[in-house]
């Protein structure tokens, strides 16, 4: 989905979910450690998070999107990806 086929408030969505989700990789903290935010302010992270998922899903139907974005592991390999197929697995035994 291009750009200019989102609406204002969609741009707005996208960038304050960015936003939301870089100031919670940037003050991720090691296992022990204490967290830099309070535990009010990484719940109310969340429920923004949830409203902003919620609306765009919302503008999505009534625009007559699909939703059919979804996180991904870096590792996790991409369904349009090409496939190796070995030669030893095309030869009949």
């Amino acid at each position: 989905m291009s750009a200019p086929e989102l609406s204002k408030e969609e741009l707005i969505l996208k960038s304050v979910k960015m936003v939301l989700t870089q100031v919670a990789k940037d003050t991720a903290t090691e296992p022990g450690l204490a967290h830099p935010l309070s535990g009010q302010t990484i719940k109310d992270i969340r429920d923004c998070l949830v409203l902003i998922s919620a609306r765009e899903g919302e503008l999505a139907e009534a625009a007559g999107r699909p939703m059919t974005q979804r996180p991904r592991f870096t590792d996790e390999p991409r369904p349009d990806a090409d496939v190796v197929v070995s030669i030893e697995s095309l030869k009949k035994s």
